[in-house]
Order: structure tokens, then C-alpha cells, then sequence
């Protein structure tokens, strides 16, 4: 299962809660960027609607030497509709709308031929706990360094 695309900064922006697994429904034209590792998640996010999941400003490049009218009008920004079973669906929408939590897309990666996100239930963070954290993973790192020496 290697990572073809990360979203290094939710991490660090949101208190990741729970963790999805949802299918991509793609175009032709976009498996093989994503494929490359060209996809970009930084600024994505998931949104609940019409009852559907959506992946919603994710960058994947048009692919250059794919022939045909479609990528006259291609959109590399465009609204993606995320597969999950209805079970994982309603518990993401409950803690959507009750809870106030968001849903943050995590990683791309491959499971066997399909493609793959990770989607997380998250709670976003305030600027001093995202300063609190670094400060601990500083002090972390410095008493690795020390007890190495």
C-alpha cells in the first residue's frame, strides 16, 4: 500500500478522531497522474453532499499524452465523488452535522489496482495547541539526540 499522495498538514491542523477507507470515482484520463504521484491534496477537503461524500478542490494534472475532446475541458480542481458503504456514510454524516467535526482527506494510495483515500473524522486545532505540539516533538527529538550521544 504505498502513499501516492499525502496531505502532510492535516496532521498538524486537525485532531484526527477516525479513519476511512473510500473508493475514487475517477476519469480515464486521471488513474495515471495519480499513478505518478502527481496528485496534490494540500487545501482538499470532503464535503457531505446531496447524501454522497465529494472530494472537493484536489489537484490531479491532465495527462499530456491522453488523446481526445475531454481534455479541451478538462478541470484538474473538479468535484470528485468518493465511494463508501452506507454504514461508514451515516457515521461520517452524523458527526458532520451533530458533532461539528470535519472530514479531511489524509492519503491516496493503492490497494491492489483500485485507488484509494483515507478520510478522517477530525476536530481542528487552535493555533496555541498547534504550537503546544511542536514544542513537545522539539523536546521529543532532543532528548532522542541525547540519550543517542
Amino acid at each position: 500500500m504505498p502513499a501516492l499522495a499525502e496531505n502532510k498538514t492535516a496532521r498538524r491542523d486537525f485532531d484526527v478522531l477516525n479513519e476511512f477507507e473510500a473508493g475514487l470515482e475517477l476519469l480515464g484520463v486521471e488513474v495515471k497522474p495519480i499513478r505518478a504521484g502527481q496528485m496534490k491534496l494540500r487545501g482538499a477537503f470532503v464535503k457531505i453532499v446531496g447524501g454522497e461524500l465529494v472530494l472537493i478542490n484536489a489537484f490531479i494534472p491532465k495527462y499530456e499524452k491522453a488523446a481526445g475532446g475531454a481534455l479541451a475541458v478538462y478541470d484538474p480542481y473538479r468535484t470528485r465523488r468518493l465511494l463508501v458503504n452506507k454504514k461508514e456514510l451515516m457515521k461520517m454524516f452524523d458527526a458532520f452535522e451533530t458533532r461539528g467535526f470535519t472530514l479531511v482527506p489524509l492519503q491516496i494510495y493503492t490497494r491492489g489496482r483500485l485507488i484509494k483515500l483515507k478520510v478522517a473524522i477530525a476536530r481542528g486545532r487552535k493555533t496555541h495547541e498547534k504550537k503546544e505540539i511542536l514544542k513537545q516533538r522539539d523536546i521529543a527529538r532532543d532528548a532522542r539526540r541525547e540519550l543517542k550521544q
